[in-house]
């Protein structure tokens, strides 16, 4: 409705981007730290990573994995000897050249040219290498496999062109690193990681994704083959969410990852990489936001229910705090998408409806309030964050109930919020992808004229490689288009490919997705 007020200045249609950095704000989710590209995490942004984290980790140990830790510092000698690794990250790699500073007479400090590192320490842009000089030393023979391991780590990237949590040169993440005695094996362990994010995306953040092979031209550095989850944006852009990595027997050979067969022969490990990262939290507030600010999936909110008692300054302020305290010792007991339902009592000191306000820029899925007479008819005011205005008046959608009713239904209510943030989603990604184009110029005016914010193309592609995917991929880059992945199945019933390549002409061998991507 045209008079609703809605809680930020900046609305997604007219400027997407600028809406994403507000609602960052609003919802104090991160700053910005002083540093280019590395940004200050504040506790709500923390805490929905924290949650994303505890969801995933139990996931990987579920699958036999352990956590460990690796240092930050990586010779550079070990980025040297895998060629095709490091020439994909030398233009981002962050390296320590010195290790002690000292005054240069005018009142600052420079590097002391004599505590110059014999060799130079990249700090950390992933971990195969380092990783990969352990699983040497811990392999041995084929008792020792498969060797799985997970690390919560930072890592640096240096970016030149940053966004808090999508791009930014310093990031949280997780990455899982494992070796296995054959390629089958291997592979199988890069489809579970797979698999594994796609539900965790899917099921905790209510972020809806195409799962699918990368082709060459956007494999990892030295992998043999990369898959990833990819997640569209309101703005019809692509987000790369995740990706697991068959890295073949390349890393193997160049760390002497080796074990003793069951026939005494020496044989290479195939090994694996996979991870996704805090850009995670980014595609939250870029899939589920909205004009008043962000909205947090139940299962990954630090706080589901916010209960905000109405205090006025009054005698009986203390009566409605004891009313309020009693409703969260109710919900304590109650169980929601498999875990107790976390309830926060806001005490802060400020006016009911600033605070409300400030609940629903974060995000919070239900906020309670409870004024005097709320109390007194045993009732509390409730609203949801995923359906927070009554399209009929415009008003917020306060739904006023019977405190016992709302502790018994409040479970099946976060339920139905997760769902309906996840159908929401999907729907949108649906109705934004469109098939059955057979030539190029249609899919270029499909971006062109498809509006601020057109969404992608699936199209069929003969596979092809080396200068003839080069060539395709400059006839994209002209677009400002990208490659995203070969979905698992295309179509979701198994159609099979039979038409012709857009882009050769030749006899299609799968469907690729299109799309502009961040």
């Amino acid at each position: 409705m045209s008079n609703i007020r809605h809680a930020l200045n900046v609305k997604r249609e007219d400027d997407f981007a600028k809406w994403y950095q507000e609602v960052i704000s609003a919802a104090d989710l991160a700053e910005e730290s002083g540093v280019r590209g590395c940004m200050v995490i504040k506790p709500w942004g923390y805490g929905i990573w924290e949650r994303v984290q505890r969801l995933m980790d139990d996931r990987i140990k579920a699958a036999g994995i352990a956590n460990a830790y690796f240092p930050l510092f990586i010779p550079l000698a070990n980025f040297e000897r895998e060629a095709d690794h490091v020439d994909g990250f030398a233009k981002e790699m962050a390296v320590v050249t010195h290790h002690r500073l000292i005054a240069d007479g005018k009142g600052g400090l420079i590097p002391d040219p004599e505590a110059k590192l014999e060799e130079p320490l990249v700090v950390r842009p992933t971990s195969e290498t380092i990783i990969g000089d352990a699983m040497a030393r811990w392999i041995q023979s084929w008792r020792d496999l498969p060797l799985m391991l997970n690390q919560w780590a930072n890592v640096v990237r240096w970016e030149m062109r940053t966004r808090m949590f999508l791009r930014t040169s310093e990031f949280l993440w997780q990455e899982g690193h494992t070796a296995h005695a054959t390629r089958e094996e291997a592979l199988e362990e890069t489809h579970r990681a797979l698999e594994m994010y796609r539900a965790c995306v899917e099921e905790d953040l209510a972020m809806p994704v195409i799962a699918g092979e990368k082709p060459e031209n956007e494999r990892f550095p030295g992998a043999d083959e990369t898959w990833s989850i990819e997640a569209m944006m309101q703005d019809g852009k692509a987000l790369q969410a995740g990706t697991s990595h068959y890295l073949g027997t390349s890393f193997a050979s160049a760390a002497g990852i080796h074990y003793q067969d069951k026939e005494g022969q020496q044989q290479l490990c195939h090994t694996t990489s996979w991870g996704t990262s805090t850009r995670l939290i980014g595609g939250v507030v870029m899939t589920h936001g909205d004009d008043d600010g962000l909205r947090v999936p139940p299962r990954i909110a630090p706080h589901q229910i916010i209960i905000l008692p109405m205090l006025r300054d009054k005698p009986e302020d203390e009566a409605v705090l004891a009313y309020c305290e009693e409703v969260r010792k109710s919900l304590a007991g109650v169980s929601a998408l498999g875990e107790p339902v976390r309830v926060l009592l806001d005490k802060t000191p400020g006016k009911a409806a600033a605070k409300r306000w400030n609940w629903v820029k974060k995000g919070a899925p239900i906020i309670v309030e409870v004024g005097t007479r709320d109390m007194e008819n045993g009732k509390v005011a409730v609203l949801r964050r995923d359906a927070l205005w009554n399209m009929d008046n415009g008003k917020p959608a306060m739904a006023f109930t019977a405190r016992d009713e709302f502790v018994g239904g409040v479970a099946a209510l976060l339920e139905d919020i997760q769902a309906g943030l996840f159908n929401e989603a999907r729907e949108r990604r649906d109705a934004k992808i469109t098939r059955g184009m057979t030539d190029w110029h249609d899919v270029v005016n499909s971006f062109r004229k498809g509006g601020k914010y057109p969404g992608w193309v699936e199209v069929q592609w003969a596979k092809p490689s080396g200068a003839e995917l080069e060539a395709v991929v400059e006839k994209l880059k002209a677009e400002k288009l990208t490659f995203r992945n070969v979905p698992r199945d295309p179509l979701g019933d198994g159609t099979p490919d039979d038409g012709v390549c857009i882009f050769s002409g030749k006899p299609a061998v799968e469907r690729i997705l299109i799309a502009r991507a961040y």
